[in-house]
């Protein structure tokens, strides 16, 4: 529905700069920008496009307020289940992200490990022997991509915040040095698919103080 409503808002912009009409970048500005524009009798906008644009922002309301309801369901949802606060407290999973993963595997106790777990998701990188030793050619992408992306976003969003205090002598920060921002990501969402397997079949809970080496 998100990415619904993106789409249509870059529709939405795309069609009013064809008639000289920019509005400022965002999703508020849209909003806030596009009543006025379509009230505004001097703008020259066609009676015909203006009604397209009158239905098109109708939508957007529309799943603006669908949104915003599921929103809150969502959140009542995150409220009542300890499963999903518990693996919320780890960097790099949100609200979103945790209520999903245990919708989507309750308590985690189908995979044996956290690899396994890993592996269904398509965060462990595959490998192709050469010359008698392997050699890594990126994740596999198997199993639910949908939560892959969610990790792997949480786990950019981390490096992101972070960045000006990683040192490269700790893992993530080493990572970083030695590739790309991209790969240390997919690393980092593969480890935080392994913790959160245990937090969630072991009763876990995590500690800040577990990271010293993981970020330096």
């Amino acid at each position: 529905m998100i990415k619904s409503q993106t789409a249509q808002i870059n529709q939405v912009r795309g069609l009013l700069t064809e008639f000289g009409v920019v509005i400022p970048v965002g999703k508020i500005a849209v909003f806030k920008h596009l009543p006025l524009i379509l009230e505004d009798a001097d703008n020259n906008l066609p009676g015909t496009f203006r009604a397209v644009l009158a239905q098109l922002y109708q939508h957007l309301v529309e799943l603006r307020e669908h949104t915003e309801t599921l929103e809150k369901i969502l959140k009542e949802h995150y409220k009542q289940c300890a499963l999903s606060k518990r693996i919320a407290t780890l960097p790099g999973i949100g609200l979103l992200t945790a209520t999903a993963i245990v919708g989507t595997i309750g308590d985690g106790t189908e995979f044996k490990n956290g690899r396994q777990l890993s592996s269904w998701l398509g965060l462990v990188p595959k490998q192709h022997s050469s010359g008698g030793r392997n050699v890594l050619l990126g994740i596999s992408k198997r199993g639910d991509s949908y939560l892959r992306t969610l990790l792997i976003h949480g786990a950019r969003a981390v490096i992101h915040a972070r960045k000006n205090s990683l040192s490269n002598d700790g893992w993530l920060g080493s990572l970083i040095h030695r590739r790309n921002t991209n790969v240390a990501a997919v690393a980092l969402a593969n480890k935080n698919a392994r913790i959160l397997w245990a937090m969630l079949t072991k009763g876990e809970e995590y500690h800040a103080n577990k990271d010293c080496n993981l970020y330096g």
